[in-house]
């Protein structure tokens, strides 16, 4: 399945007239389940304010400049029902392809159905609904001005312990403690090259090999990755801790900033 680019219609003058069509675009996966928030509804649906993280999030990366195109990934049985979703809260112009049975090939997926137009990739989290769009286009910036690969990231406060885990809640030896000034903690969307990436999930998927994400597939390419500051607002909702203070943070953008 691919998009015609000839159906999207970007808003605004984001894209100059007589361009074929959009040259950048945010692939979200939003297949997975997310069981550590607990039982219910699959975590990209669950509401954040009386909305679906997953609108939040799909709005978020729209309101960027840089983005002239999103891609929702839904679960493979269930895209029907997210197209559903995102007309219902107005944004019909967003895509819809199913996804696969794990993230990366869900993503995987969401590149094939991207128009040959797109040069730059942004893959963004779901889970992450309140992302600010200027963390959005300044990763969008910085590939277009050449950087292969790009992710926002904050610097580590905690004190990192490398350890021998161990089952069951035993105690687990530390192994080591890395200097945590040459730390960062890995926010999305990360930023790519399409080519790039895309080479990336063709040969680990060719290989059965994996990553806990996109930016640490295509370091194993060799390929050099930066980092661009990133925002303490766009935390990942995982568990029910993140869930409440991702409330907290909506209340205080409509409260102050007319959110």
């Amino acid at each position: 399945m691919s998009i015609d680019s000839t159906d999207f219609a970007p808003s605004g003058d984001r894209r100059p007239s007589g361009d074929a069509g959009p040259r950048t675009a945010v692939v979200i996966p939003a297949a997975g389940k997310g069981v550590r928030l607990g039982p219910g509804a699959p975590k990209a649906l669950r509401e954040l304010g009386g909305t679906p993280m997953l609108v939040h999030a799909v709005r978020a990366t729209a309101r960027a400049r840089a983005v002239e195109l999103v891609v929702v990934v839904a679960p493979s049985d269930g895209a029907p029902a997210v197209r559903t979703l995102l007309d219902e809260h107005g944004l019909p112009e967003v895509a819809v392809v199913p996804g696969g049975e794990t993230r990366q090939d869900s993503v995987r997926l969401g590149l094939a159905a991207l128009p040959d137009t797109v040069e730059t990739v942004l893959v963004h989290d779901a889970a992450r609904p309140l992302v600010p769009d200027e963390t959005v286009d300044a990763v969008a910036r910085t590939v277009r001005a050449g950087a292969p690969a790009v992710v926002p990231a904050l610097p580590v406060t905690d004190t990192v312990k490398q350890v021998e885990p161990r089952a069951d809640g035993e105690p687990e030896p530390v192994t080591g403690t890395p200097d945590r000034a040459r730390l960062r903690a890995v926010q999305t969307p990360q930023g790519f090259a399409r080519k790039v990436l895309a080479e990336a999930h063709a040969r680990l998927a060719a290989r059965g090999e994996g990553a806990t994400d996109d930016a640490g597939m295509v370091e194993r390419l060799g390929v050099e990755v930066v980092v661009v500051p990133g925002h303490e607002e766009a935390f990942k909702v995982t568990r029910p801790l993140d869930l409440v203070l991702a409330e907290a943070v909506l209340a205080r953008r409509r409260a102050h900033d007319a959110f």
